[in-house]
């Protein structure tokens, strides 16, 4: 009976805590939740930069693809295909194209 008297206090000053801290969940849930949604919605700068490179990344590969394939259909169309030339000139108009889109590197003196 005694410890009951001294666990009684105890637990109403630990039951009064756990309440408390209910209460501040409830509270501050939506803001929580707004933020989050705010975070997610938003693009940060550095993710905003990565995304900008993996696009100039693959412009540039797209790019040396396009300049290797356009290297050999000149060769074969110097050999005389009436095919490769018309490729070719199909080819250079796409490289002309993404050309713009490339930013260009300074050059090293």
């Amino acid at each position: 009976m005694r410890t009951a008297l001294i666990l009684a206090p105890l637990l109403a000053l630990s039951l009064e805590g756990c309440l408390a801290r209910a209460a501040v969940d409830v509270v501050t849930a939506p803001v929580r939740i707004a933020s989050r949604a705010v975070d997610l919605a938003t693009v940060s700068q550095s993710e905003a930069d990565e995304q900008r490179g993996r696009e100039i990344r693959r412009r540039e590969q797209r790019l040396a693809e396009l300049e290797n394939d356009y290297a050999e259909l000149q060769d074969d169309c110097l050999d005389g295909s009436d095919r490769a030339c018309r490729e070719a000139v199909t080819l250079r108009a796409e490289i002309e194209a993404l050309l713009p889109t490339i930013p260009v590197e300074p050059e090293d003196d």
